[in-house]
């Protein structure tokens, strides 16, 4: 369920509004507003896309990589030299 809805009396009281604001202009900011409303979408749409295509090649990417999670060639780790502190001197 929605956190907020919006009843009769409640689209009056914002069509009233509306039209106190925008009188005779109200069609051309419809117009507007659906206008950016539809590159919104369209924008939105072509992201989702855009991350969809990143998201496939990676992983067909992926899939052609050799396994080496079997791979052992006796590695040992890296060492380096003890570090030994200077003699204390009297």
């Amino acid at each position: 369920m929605l956190p907020f809805s919006i009843g009769i009396a409640e689209m009056v009281v914002i069509g009233i509004v509306a039209v106190l604001l925008f009188g005779s202009r109200l069609p051309e900011v419809a117009r507007s507003v659906g206008q950016s409303y539809q590159q919104f979408r369209k924008g939105l749409a072509e992201i989702q896309t855009t991350i969809k295509t990143e998201i496939d090649d990676v992983s067909s990417t992926t899939a052609n990589l050799p396994d080496y999670s079997d791979y052992n060639d006796d590695y040992e780790e890296p060492s380096a030299p003890k570090f030994v502190p200077p003699a204390e001197e009297d």
